[in-house]
């Protein structure tokens, strides 16, 4: 007696909801991730007047390298170098004023612009910084606000003679760094607050120069207008500057 052929059997179905909810759910990854990256290229621009003076400067070489700033003294030069991180979100020409009395002194500067505008997310070595200088023999790190707290990471570098915080404290303890260390920070900074400088101060070294000017905030450390969330600044940009140059001068050289 033949066999009765079987039954075929029914396909299955897959759930459709469940591939749209993949869909869905790989639609939000893109869009929060294409957000960000959006957001993160709109930077607190530099002002023109100070970026304009830098430029005008015969004591100052400036020239540019895939967004970063390099600042070399077109007099003598002492051989020492500093690579400064710029904040979260601002343009590095905004730092080029401020620092100009530096380099005017003697002192290479190369002032970076992290990846996608937040230090946090700096991936290259230090020595990606230095090879924009060659000719420097004797390097800093330092930074403002965000840029200052990877500089501290860069800080335990065999290249990196000491540390130079602006605005700015370390998110972990480098006590045992075993290199000088400079912080100024200002008296009206509503951002990096002079209660945060107070309670950072123990992962700092001991021995820990620390600078305070006087009736600054947080956007003075360099030139890019106000910020949100910052303090009322009591004194002009050209004091500020002034302190600055001073204060740097005087540790790079000691």
């Amino acid at each position: 007696m033949p066999r009765q052929a079987a039954a075929p059997r029914r396909p299955r179905r897959r759930h459709p909801r469940a591939g749209v909810a993949l869909v869905a759910g790989l639609s939000v990854v893109v869009l929060v991730v294409v957000g960000f990256v959006v957001m993160a290229q709109i930077t607190y621009p530099a002002e023109r007047d100070p970026v304009q003076q830098v430029a005008a400067d015969s004591a100052v070489h400036t020239s540019w390298s895939y967004g970063d700033v390099v600042m070399t003294p077109t007099g003598d030069s002492t051989g020492t170098g500093l690579v400064f991180l710029a904040g979260a979100k601002v343009d590095p020409l905004a730092y080029a004023d401020k620092l100009s009395g530096l380099v005017e002194a003697g002192t290479t500067v190369v002032i970076v612009r992290p990846v996608l505008n937040f230090a946090i997310f700096e991936f290259r070595p230090f020595s990606a910084f230095t090879a924009l200088a060659p000719d420097v023999t004797d390097w800093f790190v330092g930074g403002h606000s965000l840029g200052g707290v990877k500089a501290c990471q860069y800080a335990s570098d065999d290249a990196v003679s000491g540390l130079i915080l602006f605005g700015s404290y370390c998110a972990g303890d480098i006590a045992d760094l075993g290199k000088p260390v400079l912080s100024i920070s200002a008296s009206n900074d509503g951002l990096s607050t002079p209660a945060k400088i107070e309670a950072s101060k123990a992962d700092l070294p001991a021995d820990t120069e620390f600078v305070v000017i006087e009736g600054a905030n947080h956007a003075q450390f360099g030139d890019y207008g106000m910020q949100p969330g910052d303090g009322t600044s009591t004194v002009s940009d050209t004091t500020v500057k002034d302190e600055l140059t001073a204060a740097l001068v005087r540790f790079i050289r000691n």
